[in-house]
């Protein structure tokens, strides 16, 4: 007998139809065909374990099995549960009627219970767009999948529980929740706050003018100063997530397997902060098999890199493309797979290899050349995409123990997503741009040309500190930033003279000794 069962391959962040056809016949031979790797391959004995301890036979023919379309690659476990229900229906020890209605994916333990799998909300968005009435699959993955309305969802903890849906001798329940009403109460929800940072107010500033326009940032300090302090606090700033780049976000954590039991869809902003150690198919993606890297994990949100001169060449240099195109793109010789990364870098350092150079009390002791060749680490095209550099100097004693608490995240993000409301208004026609830190040289000059005044400072300055090239444009785009938080159409020379103070990695005499 020859039955059809329905799964989902997924490639990047969107899942293809697989229809798996299996026959029983006479004879004693199993095949398995249509590309499948070695984990689909050793399926058979998960099944026949799986089957036999929950009082199911595994039928003694001649089963030939065809994953279509067999020109892609099947990969991983999740096939084993409708590998299991097709040898069932084919063999008749299970009802083919309702098959062609539902999807199924699990993955299947030797006593019959069914682990979660990657990719389940892709593999939710596909089925409902292909029409079909439900989706079978682990338990665990079940408020994942359940985002996807107009689609009946039934999370199973055991393959018996599958026979008996399909038999009708039982009733699953249906996995319904309320994803808006649970995206926008979990959205105020913060581990870090900027009321726990005493002091550094310059700094909280530039943190703030960065969530504001999108911009990239780099913070330099000695240890201790709390550089990756405020780093952590930067998602309780950003702009509150939209559903659609809550469900583009989730996509991609769903197929890395990074979502949790109990999430259904996520209602923050990522924080991704890698250690050092990272290699740079880790940062970006790849692998046999191509997963998302940090930069995609961090899509929409933040990639905070500490101690970023201690990053690997390599690994540094190769998120120069996906910072300026925001995508990344992994080919392998039969087939690529792309990757959304638009995420906003943040990263810190120490000025020196000691981490005492400009600071105001302890005496740098690094021999000539070094603060140069510490700075040399991290390539002139890298930090020409960062936009604001910002020094940190250590917390007095008088501010540490200040009693007053600092200004809440709470009142920042108020003031961030008021600017935000401004650069959606300007670009609301421009295709792909959202925020200052996108802006075309075109848009430059259209929306951040100075007054005559503001040219003469802008001079002055770039003379005066001998700031590069490279500098122009970043300085013209973070003003733009200020000048929307002053919510003031026009840039003023006050808000150039911010903007040209977080250069400071670009002038020619910060390095010298």
């Amino acid at each position: 007998m020859l039955v059809k069962v329905f799964g989902a391959a997924v490639q990047g962040i969107l899942a293809t139809l697989i229809t798996i056809e299996v026959n029983c016949s006479k004879g004693i031979k199993f095949m398995l065909v249509g590309l499948p790797d070695a984990s689909v391959k050793e399926s058979h004995e998960r099944i026949v374990s799986a089957l036999q301890i929950n009082g199911y036979k595994f039928p003694r023919q001649q089963i030939v099995i065809n994953m279509s379309p067999a020109d892609i690659r099947k990969e991983g476990t999740a096939y084993d549960l409708p590998l299991a229900v097709g040898i069932l229906a084919a063999s008749e020890g299970l009802k083919p009627d309702k098959l062609e209605s539902y999807m199924i994916m699990g993955e299947l333990s030797l006593d019959g219970s069914i682990l979660p799998i990657k990719g389940a909300l892709p593999i939710a968005i596909k089925a409902r767009e292909l029409g079909f009435k439900g989706l079978v699959l682990p338990r665990r993955n079940a408020r994942e999948a359940a985002v996807v309305d107009n689609l009946d969802v039934y999370g199973v903890d055991n393959i018996s529980e599958v026979v008996g849906f399909f038999n009708e001798d039982m009733e699953l329940e249906k996995t319904i929740i309320d994803t808006r009403a649970e995206f926008y109460s979990a959205q105020q929800i913060f581990e870090f706050d900027f009321a726990d940072v005493k002091g550094q107010e310059n700094v909280k500033r530039a943190l703030e003018v960065a969530a504001s326009g999108g911009h990239n940032l780099i913070m330099i300090g000695p240890p201790g100063a709390g550089k990756s302090m405020m780093a952590k606090r930067m998602p309780s700033i950003l702009p509150p997530f939209i559903l659609q780049e809550a469900l583009e976000t989730t996509k991609i954590h769903s197929v890395a397997g990074k979502i949790g039991n109990e999430t259904s869809l996520m209602a923050q902003r990522p924080f991704r902060s890698p250690h050092h150690t990272i290699s740079d198919v880790a940062l970006v993606g790849g692998g046999t098999y191509p997963q998302p890297g940090e930069i995609s994990l961090a899509h929409n949100g933040v990639l905070f890199l500490d101690e970023l001169p201690e990053f690997s060449r390599s690994v540094l240099e190769v998120m120069r493309q996906p910072l300026e195109d925001r995508k990344i793109s992994i080919s392998r010789s039969k087939f690529s797979v792309e990757y959304p990364a638009s995420f906003m870098l943040v990263s810190s350092m120490n000025p020196c290899p000691c981490g005492y150079y400009n600071h105001p009390e302890k005496e740098c002791v690094c021999p000539g050349g070094a603060v140069q060749k510490y700075l040399n680490k991290i390539s002139g095209p890298l930090l020409d995409r960062i936009d604001i550099h910002i020094e940190i100097v250590p917390v007095p004693f008088e501010k540490i123990s200040d009693k007053t608490p600092a200004e809440a995240s709470e009142s920042i993000r108020e003031r961030v997503i008021k600017a935000r409301e401004i650069q959606e208004q300007r670009f609301r026609d421009e295709d792909g741009i959202y925020c200052n830190a996108q802006m075309t040289p075109k848009l430059l000059a259209r929306y951040a040309s100075p007054d005559d005044t503001g040219l003469q400072l802008l001079k002055t300055a770039m003379d005066r500190f001998n700031l590069s090239a490279r500098a122009y444009d970043r300085i013209l785009k973070v003003s733009r930033t200020i000048a929307d938080l002053d919510s003031s159409e026009k840039i003023q020379p006050k808000h150039l003279a911010e903007a040209i103070n977080y250069r400071n990695l670009d002038r020619a005499t910060w390095a010298d000794k």
